[in-house]
């Protein structure tokens, strides 16, 4: 028994430090991950809907911390990352994305990749194995994946505006994007009020203990609310396209989360990285929407318009 459990008074000063304690079961600092996230979250789609390469510069911004912050936890685990080659693909892809389209990325990415290759080479075969791989994966999971939420915004050669939008008119691919990032706010938002309120079942107990089938089937009825409200009254599409592209944001972005944790669980970290208060790091935010902006493309190209 320690001093204070033993004095006199001493559980009403546990129970009084327990109210007073602003993260939750859940673990989060709740009032900091709030404010930051609507920080982000308004300062993103401000560039999206009024300085289109303002946006793109804050994809790429996001990419190159989230990259910096998966090198440091795979060199703290002795991988050590072509990190320069590997940066530059980083910044490179989604500039790529937005001028050139989806020819530009995959030009890029195929680039970006044979440079780590030759770049690693130069420095032994030592352990250049493990590094090519690490150097390729890292560029295939953070700027390759997110420059899909990018990819909306291009339009014709020599069109793709570096200011304000022409006219003051804002594309569907805007208002597509927009519409994928409330997706992933709402997975997020619902999910964890509803998990951290009634979450009982684990979803995968051995990769993220904490999420439950519970705070699954919130994701899918808060995304759903908004993809249907999203889909007539911003995208003009049929309400059925708003839950299908939903169901599968909700999908790719659980997809993406769970991905994370188990590359987290294999180096050992409980986060990435502590640069954004009540989140963690860039990559714990990012880690849904890297999954979710590909599988959006491939909805909008599928089904919009249909």
């Amino acid at each position: 028994m320690t001093q204070e459990q033993g004095e006199p008074g001493a559980d009403i000063r546990v129970r009084r430090k327990q109210r007073t304690n602003p993260t939750p079961k859940a673990g989060r600092n709740l009032p900091a991950a709030i404010v930051v996230g609507l920080g982000m979250l308004f300062f993103v789609l401000g560039g999206l809907l009024f300085l289109p390469l303002g946006f793109v510069l804050i994809v790429t911004a996001f990419g190159v911390f989230g990259v910096w912050e998966v090198f440091r936890a795979l060199e703290a685990s002795g991988t050590r990352v072509p990190i320069v080659p590997v940066m530059i693909g980083t910044a490179a892809m989604p500039v790529s994305s937005y001028f050139g389209g989806v020819e530009s990325l995959l030009f890029a990415m195929m680039l970006s990749s044979v440079a780590a290759l030759l770049w690693r080479s130069l420095d032994g075969a030592a352990g250049s194995a493990r590094s090519i791989f690490a150097g390729v994966f890292t560029l295939a999971w953070i700027p390759f994946m997110i420059s899909f939420a990018v990819l909306p915004l291009h339009t014709v050669a020599g069109e793709t505006p570096v200011g304000l939008w022409p006219d003051g008119l804002i594309p569907p691919g805007a208002w597509q994007i927009a519409t994928l990032l409330l997706l992933v706010v709402a997975n997020d938002t619902f999910g964890y009020l509803v998990g951290a309120s009634i979450g009982k079942h684990p979803m995968a107990p051995k990769i993220s203990p904490k999420k439950s089938w519970e705070g699954f089937a919130g994701s899918i009825a808060g995304a759903t609310l908004v993809g249907v409200l999203a889909a007539v009254y911003v995208l003009d599409e049929p309400w059925w396209f708003g839950a299908a592209l939903a169901a599968g944001m909700v999908a790719a972005a659980t997809a993406g989360d769970l991905s994370e944790s188990m590359v987290k669980r294999e180096l050992g970290i409980k986060d990435m990285s502590s640069i954004l208060p009540g989140h963690g790091g860039v990559m714990d935010r990012l880690d849904s929407i890297v999954f979710a902006s590909p599988a959006a493309f491939i909805l909008y190209s599928l089904f919009a318009g249909a």
